[in-house]
């Protein structure tokens, strides 16, 4: 099966403003964070065919990532995460119990902010072209398709 994503940028100098406040993670998380992770990618591993479907099983997966994992906590559960890697954006996701309220664009204007505070170069992020409602959000926010990437 032939996977297709799009680098996206956003090459604007400004952002807009968003409403939340994330923490830096915290390992008393993981477990809560393995599973919305998972919950967030399977239908989409499934669907494109990436083994495993369930790829988060293991804090060392991620123990020299965490310093630059965000969290939305609320009442000590996590509505959802934003990574920033120097100006790309990744592993953006939402809590099921929390989606198609804003959050999700609420975290990657967090995001985007949290990496303009650093310069001004383009944000960047990837997103598989399978994965429609984020592509909508990234566009709506101000991402353009950089690049065409043939995944397999």
């Amino acid at each position: 099966m032939e996977i297709i994503a799009y680098e996206m940028k956003y090459v604007n100098d400004s952002v807009e403003k968003s409403d939340i406040i994330c923490i830096p993670f915290e390992v008393a998380f993981f477990q809560e964070y393995m599973r919305i992770y998972n919950e967030c990618f399977y239908e989409m591993r499934k669907a494109l065919d990436i083994h495993p479907y369930n790829f988060l099983n293991e804090y060392k997966q991620i123990v020299e990532k965490v310093k630059d994992i965000y969290l939305l906590i609320n009442q000590g559960e996590i509505i959802g995460s934003i990574a920033c890697y120097g100006n790309e954006i990744d592993d953006l996701i939402v809590n099921k119990k929390f989606q198609h309220k804003g959050y999700g664009k609420q975290l990657l204007l967090w995001g985007m902010q949290h990496i303009r505070e650093k310069g001004n170069e383009p944000i960047t992020l990837h997103v598989a072209k399978w994965n429609n409602n984020a592509l909508m959000l990234y566009k709506k926010v101000g991402f353009e398709i950089a690049t065409v990437e043939r995944v397999r």
